[in-house]
């Protein structure tokens, strides 16, 4: 699967800021720190999550960044292409080219359906559901079955 880190650090950012219960705004210093990452990295992310509306920065003394909707109204897959993470499993470009040589694999197909069942899980899961739901702590591991009946909402 083609995911790199910004995909996933851009998720575990922006619950940090959901996190905050009484709406203060939460510094980028703040969640660096929390969540051993790059100022430098997170003030990228958040520049892009701010540009589609997912986050807003509030400025002065106390300032941060504060969600611009409810976590109930964002998905993951709105922050993951917010910050430019496609979430693909084969490594073909276009249409037009070939995963092997120059034309498709025989298991091409199967791999795009599961980018497809993917993206659509993600676009059904919310942070919301990341903080208080399904997906929240400690509730470390799902069954495929549950993860398969989240995947159909959306479909």
């Amino acid at each position: 699967m083609l995911l790199s880190t910004k995909g996933r650090y851009a998720v575990m950012a922006i619950v940090e800021v959901a996190k905050q219960s009484d709406a203060r705004p939460i510094s980028l210093g703040d969640i660096a720190g929390r969540l051993e990452l790059s100022l430098a990295y997170l003030e990228q992310l958040f520049m892009k999550l701010r540009r589609k509306g997912l986050v807003k920065s509030v400025r002065g003394p106390g300032g941060g960044y504060v969600l611009g909707r409810d976590a109930d109204a964002i998905s993951i897959g709105e922050v993951m292409a917010a910050v430019d993470e496609p979430v693909k499993m084969t490594r073909c470009v276009g249409e037009g080219d070939g995963c092997v040589a120059s034309h498709r694999c025989n298991t091409h197909y199967l791999w795009d359906a599961l980018g497809t069942h993917i993206e659509q899980f993600l676009a059904a899961a919310t942070l919301a559901d990341v903080l208080r739901g399904p997906y929240a702590a400690p509730h470390a591991s799902f069954s495929l079955s549950e993860l398969a009946a989240a995947a159909k909402v959306v479909s």
